[in-house]
């Protein structure tokens, strides 16, 4: 439903891609309160924790492996993106000339 006044529309996601700094109990609790799917890797120590408590520890969170590789692939590229000196430091002073650097260094990756 489109915004009615002034301001930028509001946009909700429909998932969320996280690591495991993310990985708490109280962000999954937020997101699934506002019906935000999310696919987030449990701390080892969650899972030992989890574990130790038995069956009151519940069930272990969704987790897609095939999402959560997709996400891998984006964060590699813009790390590999932040290798040019440039990009990184956003050294350009206008827009045009950073869109312009960025789209360079993309081409110059994929060739």
């Amino acid at each position: 439903m489109p915004r009615v006044g002034p301001g930028r529309p509001r946009v909700r996601p429909s998932h969320v891609l996280g690591d495991k700094g993310y990985s708490s109990q109280a962000i999954r609790t937020w997101l699934r309160r506002r019906s935000i799917g999310h696919t987030i890797p449990e701390r080892t120590d969650q899972v030992r924790n989890r574990l130790r408590r038995g069956s009151r520890g519940g069930r272990p969170p969704a987790f897609d492996k095939q999402r959560y590789r997709q996400r891998n692939v984006v964060e590699r590229c813009f790390n590999r993106l932040k290798q040019w000196r440039g990009i990184a430091t956003r050294y350009d002073k206008t827009v045009e000339s950073f869109q312009a650097a960025v789209t360079l260094a993309s081409l110059l990756m994929w060739a």
